[in-house]
């Protein structure tokens, strides 16, 4: 069995293996680093300033045994000329904006259209692509700031947002994010970890058992965009709501896998934002951990690695394979600019963008 453990190779290297020095670099003035958050349990989280990316999570399985259970890289030299998204706070805008286009106030504005004619993740130049400040970094709490200037990939108004990583001693990892603006624009933020809980990312991680407490989830067509409907889960493969395995049903012949590539889709979560309802878990049989997701978005996107196809070298050598993660990213739903009947992304001066998610590991056995 091959699993990722804490098993430092040398000096000053973190529990999950990596080189602080491996993180450190400048882009446009700005410096990148490693920051390592811990708690008394033993769990490690490490962050990049780059991207405000989650590089490693380190949690014990029903051994004792830790496990990294993050894709990622192990230097910033990868994360600057790799596509990806791995660990990403994303933003102005997670998810996808059709055709990159929106009217605000009567203004049409003109995003990049970087995937499948639309604009995805903020455009090619995103926040997962720049270098956040930091405003304070603890034992137990990394703060993140960037400023993002009016007509930043198209979009409108001067923006300050802030995201803050709060390691709990019960194992939970807190992402607050906060903006404003000084005109009216489009904000939502979320985190893109790609999770695979056994720890061996040489698996796909269609073996996880996966609840989501959803009735209903927003459709796709072939290039990934929203249709507008909001249709019912049940009777279909999309219905989590009983907890199964992600690969029982995501090669169905089914129009909404095959348009997806697997799963790749905004669930209409029943939680109503009341953070203190579960609004997804995700559990390794391997391992024995389990992730639960709380939030108070009203969507959140699973993405099952559809893209993955061995190409991408990540930490520790590992070539990433089909489906070998899974990602859980609370959000408002895709293209809500466009959909005024969607719950509002419109953020207008002297309001504040607010938006919390937490990640809560432990050792369970499944239901």
């Amino acid at each position: 069995m091959i699993f990722f453990a804490a098993a430092c190779g040398g000096p000053g290297e973190t529990e999950s293996g990596l080189n602080p020095t491996d993180f450190v670099s400048e882009t446009d003035g700005k410096s990148t680093a490693l920051y390592t958050l811990t708690n008394s349990s033993g769990m490690e989280v490490c962050i990049t300033n780059f991207g405000g990316r989650i590089v490693s999570v380190m949690v014990p399985d029903r051994d004792g045994n830790m496990r990294d259970v993050v894709l990622g890289f192990d230097n910033i030299a990868a994360y600057k000329t790799v596509p990806s998204d791995f660990g990403a706070a994303i933003g102005r805008y997670a998810n996808r904006i059709n055709q990159g286009r929106f009217t605000l106030d009567g203004v049409e504005y003109q995003l990049p259209r970087n995937n499948y004619g639309h604009c995805l993740h903020g455009g090619p130049e995103g926040w997962q692509n720049k270098v956040y400040d930091v405003l304070q970094a603890t034992d137990n709490t990394l703060i993140l700031s960037i400023d993002s200037p009016d007509g930043d990939e198209g979009f409108p108004g001067n923006v300050t947002a802030e995201v803050s990583y709060t390691l709990g001693e019960d194992n939970t990892l807190r992402i607050d994010y906060s903006a404003s603006t000084d005109k009216p624009t489009i904000i939502n933020m979320t985190n893109h970890s790609y999770f695979n809980l056994s720890g061996d990312p040489t698996k796909p991680a269609t073996d996880h058992i996966l609840y989501v407490n959803a009735d209903s989830f927003t459709p796709v067509d072939s290039t990934f965009m929203t249709s507008g409907e909001i249709l019912p889960a049940e009777g279909t493969p999309m219905d989590f709501r009983n907890a199964r395995t992600i690969g029982k049903d995501i090669d169905a012949d089914y129009v909404q896998l095959e348009n997806g590539k697997g799963y790749d889709h905004n669930w209409v979560l029943n939680t109503g934002g009341d953070i203190a309802k579960l609004a997804a878990s995700l559990y390794s049989p391997e391992s024995g951990i389990e992730l639960r997701v709380y939030t108070d978005e009203p969507g959140i996107q699973i993405y099952t690695g559809n893209f993955l196809d061995g190409t991408v070298t990540g930490k520790h050598g590992i070539a990433y394979p089909h489906r070998a993660s899974v990602c859980l990213e609370t959000q408002h739903y895709p293209d809500t600019p466009n959909k005024p009947e969607w719950p509002s992304a419109v953020l207008r001066p002297g309001e504040k963008y607010k938006s919390t998610c937490i990640y809560s590991f432990s050792v369970a056995v499944p239901e």
